[in-house]
């Protein structure tokens, strides 16, 4: 029976990651993954084709507002296949490039699906059906997300989109009702709306991307409503159903039942980590009150030689930080065969974004967060209507805010709706990285005009206070 010093369940970002990792470490690695495709949700289903499709649609947008900047561009239209096959093509390159990392022979990759026969034992099985045990020291569990479809009546009568299928889609529908208020729902909100599409969003709790302050959220669901984007928070779903041809919602608003309908019905409810078939019981990992792989600050489950990283952990649903999570995990794995201290992750330095138009950006703690905590903050925000190179940009929506420690003036987070907030919180996490005040951050010149200048202004702001 074969044997190694560390085995990875699953080839994307975070599989990959640890098990190159730990091969530099000096580990005899095995990466295990089944799919169909090689490459990960990331690669091939999550983050670079949802991109790509949003780059289009974002042009789109900027060619139908093109006389407001004395430009006239006659006729325009969108080709949907067209902006598929970009998204095929794209995506197809990232793939294989993926797959070349993973078969270059730094570890050895198998195509087999896993299970655990033991917490140091694995049952391998190819699509061909054929069977092989192999036994390891330690391993990571790393087999991502998969789509959470809760019990709405009349879902399973009803054709419906997720992710999965519109990101392959080559029809745009003149209306879509998208149930659900994440990063998912929003993104794809403003992608069908850009193109045209009249949008309808139902949300169930009481604001939309409910990880973020109520003020940042707002900015943007402000924004999108602006758009025509019709958003419907703190609902209850009753049912969905097929109407004479429109995909119709049933749903719970201020104390009454209210009905809308569309051309398609988009579902995006949330995912689920995918831990289905791994046989976890006989490994004795333990999952957390969410259903995912419970881990410690070491990227540790219930059984020490077991670590967990990415989707599967439930923690963050973001590649970077899945990314962090098997590189510690990977680490942790050679320290715990040397007899040496396990290294611990640090969230403290959490991203997030997500690529509307505008876009929606934060990192560090909340306000709300902080205020859980305990901790004391100043906050102080600036708004793009006010800066002028968002003004010459005409995206003058949203704003910038710095969230600084009360009594030391340590910036501990920010957040930006705007343009190109998703570069932009990267000066934050900088300056977060190196433990920067406010007062450093306004010391700092900035040119002008452009975009970055804005966070100096709250900065000066809270500076002003410390000082």
């Amino acid at each position: 029976m074969p044997e190694y010093d560390f085995a990875v369940i699953g080839g994307g970002s975070a599989g990959y990651a640890a098990a190159a990792t730990a091969s530099r470490l000096g580990l005899r690695t095995v990466c295990i993954d089944g799919a169909q495709e090689i490459g990960g949700l990331c690669i091939l289903r999550g983050c670079m084709p949802s991109k790509t499709i949003l780059e289009s649609a974002h042009r789109f947008l900027d060619l139908r507002r093109a006389a407001e900047f004395g430009l006239s561009v006659g006729q325009i239209g969108f080709d949907a296949s067209a902006i598929r096959d970009r998204k095929r093509r794209l995506i197809g390159e990232f793939a294989g490039y993926r797959r070349s990392q993973i078969e270059d022979g730094t570890f050895e990759f198998l195509r087999a699906r896993a299970s655990f026969l033991s917490s140091n034992e694995l049952r391998l099985v190819t699509a061909e059906g054929e069977e092989t045990h192999i036994r390891f020291r330690s391993g990571l569990i790393a087999t991502g997300s998969e789509l959470n479809l809760f019990e709405v009546p009349g879902l399973a009568q009803t054709p419906f989109l997720h992710s999965d299928l519109a990101l392959d889609s080559d029809v745009v529908r003149p209306s879509v009702v998208i149930l659900g208020g994440g990063a998912i729902a929003l993104e794809f909100a403003s992608f069908y709306s850009a193109l045209g599409s009249k949008v309808t969003m139902i949300q169930r709790s009481s604001q939309f991307l409910k990880e973020a302050d109520a003020d940042v959220a707002g900015a943007l669901t402000e924004a999108l409503r602006q758009q025509g984007v019709q958003m419907i928070c703190d609902t209850k779903l009753l049912r969905v159903g097929i109407e004479k041809g429109e995909k119709a919602v049933y749903f719970l608003h201020d104390g009454a039942e209210q009905r809308v309908a569309a051309n398609e019905l988009f579902y995006a409810l949330g995912r689920r980590p995918a831990i289905g078939g791994l046989n976890l019981k006989a490994a004795g990992v333990e999952l957390s009150s969410t259903d995912a792989v419970a881990v410690n600050d070491r990227m540790q489950t219930s059984q020490p030689h077991l670590f967990a990283a990415g989707d599967v952990a439930g923690q963050y649903e973001v590649v970077h930080i899945a990314i962090e999570q098997a590189i510690v995990a990977a680490k942790n794995a050679k320290r715990l065969l040397q007899g040496k201290e396990l290294g611990r992750i640090d969230y403290r330095l959490h991203l997030f974004a997500v690529f509307s138009h505008p876009q929606l950006a934060f990192v560090g703690l909340t306000e709300r967060e902080a205020r859980d905590q305990q901790i004391p903050v100043r906050s102080a925000a600036y708004p793009f209507a006010d800066h002028g190179k968002s003004l010459v940009r005409g995206e003058p929506e949203g704003f910038v805010k710095l969230i600084v420690h009360a009594k030391t003036g340590e910036i501990l987070g920010a957040a930006a709706v705007g343009p190109e907030v998703a570069e932009l919180i990267h000066e934050i996490v900088v300056a977060m990285h190196f433990r920067a005040s406010a007062s450093d951050l306004a010391s700092i010149p900035h040119y002008h005009p452009t975009l970055s200048e804005i966070w100096t202004y709250p900065a000066e702001e809270l500076a002003e206070v410390a000082d």
